[in-house]
């Protein structure tokens, strides 16, 4: 590991100014990623900065209903906060489902949104990446890539986005605040990862410097009736090898409003806008659930080991979105679990 710089910042303007006045630098929250990925060489930053003391560390009610959460918050109090649990229980379902206790008391909700890709070319210092080393090449797309992306990748990554957090918050049309030495920002989650394209190195639209200061959540009474649903080769511990997150309101038998994001297809959370607008309006059964994830699985583009999410990712929109039709009960459990729908 190469020695670094370390200063600790008591508020956001303090450690904006640590931040731009060393070289290299970078934000430490929980260190759960960065930290792993700087003892193997792949983040070799000069100096950290950081931030878990930054009064960034409540959750909140917003005057229009929804929740501001602070970048600070650990994934655990992010969890098991009452009114994440009764206003939208597929975020609490989505943190539980990530990682061990021990490493939710650890991360915070900012370094979550942050973290990198699992690809084990993109870990191994000694492999080419594009992501940690431009115009290298993409050695899984001839090698192993069996849980890599399906949908919007690019022949210069194939990588997919690790958080089980973030495809909840895809789901409820999060806004990510950040704060630059120019001022406030606000980045809707829809905009807050870029597409892979030719630049996979460039993850995110955040300014250069800027720190992530909290999450809102917008009211969305949907989100009351929402589940997160996440399928892994191993009971815990474990990344996803697909998952979703749905909130579904069915009146009368008719899809009246619907929400639905994909997690590990993707190099970001997915939304599924093309599986919504099918859905919306039209009788909540199986057909019609199958039709909508035929929609939105149209554009997939499997490379030759992965193409069993597709299939997967079919049985969960249908298996997920049948049981919230008929059970809109979706109260947390300590572990959520899951079924190989393959």
């Amino acid at each position: 590991m190469r020695e670094f710089d370390y200063r600790r910042a008591h508020d956001v303007s303090g450690a904006l100014a640590l931040l731009g006045a060393g070289p290299e630098a970078r934000f430490l929250g929980g260190g759960t990623n960065l930290v792993d990925l700087m003892k193997t060489g792949v983040e070799r930053p000069a100096r950290l900065v950081d931030v878990r003391e930054l009064p960034l560390d409540r959750v909140e009610s917003t005057a229009s209903g929804g929740l501001r959460i602070g970048a600070t918050v650990t994934n655990s109090d992010l969890a098991a906060h009452p009114e994440v649990r009764r206003r939208y229980p597929a975020l609490t379902q989505a943190v539980l489902a990530g990682a061990s206790g021990q490493l939710r008391n650890m991360a915070t909700v900012g370094g979550n949104l942050l973290q990198r890709t699992r690809c084990g070319y993109f870990a191994d210092i000694t492999k080419p990446c594009n992501k940690r080393v431009p115009g290298s090449g993409c050695p899984a797309i001839e090698g192993e890539h069996h849980n890599h992306a399906i949908l919007g990748a690019s022949g210069h990554c194939v990588a997919t986005h690790p958080s089980d957090m973030g495809v909840a918050l895809a789901a409820f049309d999060a806004v990510v605040s950040y704060e630059t030495a120019d001022g406030p920002g606000e980045l809707p989650f829809a905009d807050f990862y870029l597409p892979v394209g030719d630049t996979p190195h460039i993850e995110t639209a955040l300014p250069p410097g800027a720190l992530i200061t909290g999450i809102t959540l917008p009211p969305a009474p949907v989100a009351a009736r929402s589940r997160y649903r996440k399928v892994r080769e191993r009971a815990s511990y474990a990344f996803a090898i697909g998952s979703i997150a749905a909130a579904l309101d069915v009146q009368g038998g008719v899809v009246r409003d619907v929400r639905l994001a994909f997690g590990a297809v993707a190099s970001r959370p997915w939304r599924a806008y093309a599986a919504e607008r099918v859905l919306t309006g039209a009788s909540a059964d199986a057909e019609t659930f199958a039709a909508a994830a035929d929609a939105e699985l149209a554009d997939a583009k499997p490379l030759p080991h992965n193409g069993y999410k597709v299939t997967l990712m079919r049985n969960l929109v249908v298996a997920v979105l049948s049981e919230l039709s008929t059970d809109p009960g979706t109260e947390p459990t300590s572990e959520p679990t899951e079924e190989a729908t393959r």
